[in-house]
């Protein structure tokens, strides 16, 4: 059995379909499509992240790999490239609703 943390940062179906759809099927970051996936959470998993529209953007696997495991400054590279994107897609988009809470706060 998932914990609720676990059921609550899983990208829903529906979100990877809404993903996939506002991304264009590209990668947000270098514009590949053949590997493109909506899979990846800009706060991580291991964070906390949730499955949520706002935390997740489409990626390659190699785009993917680097924001991932890359060097610390790719890593920052790609996720401040993530950050602006998802700012200008969401109004108001504000990080600290992206993580889980346990109390919903």
């Amino acid at each position: 059995m998932k914990s609720a943390r676990s059921k609550a940062c899983d990208i829903p179906k529906s979100v990877k379909a809404e993903v996939w759809e506002r991304d264009g099927g590209c990668c947000v970051i270098c514009g590949r499509h053949d590997t493109a996936a909506p899979n990846a959470h800009y706060i991580r998993r291991s964070r906390g992240g949730l499955g949520i529209a706002e935390n997740i953007v489409t990626l390659c696997a190699e785009c993917h790999r680097r924001q991932d495991n890359g060097t610390g400054e790719q890593q920052r590279l790609y996720n401040a490239a993530i950050r602006s994107y998802l700012q200008g897609i969401y109004p108001g988009w504000d990080e600290s609703k992206l993580v889980y809470s346990k109390w919903g706060g």
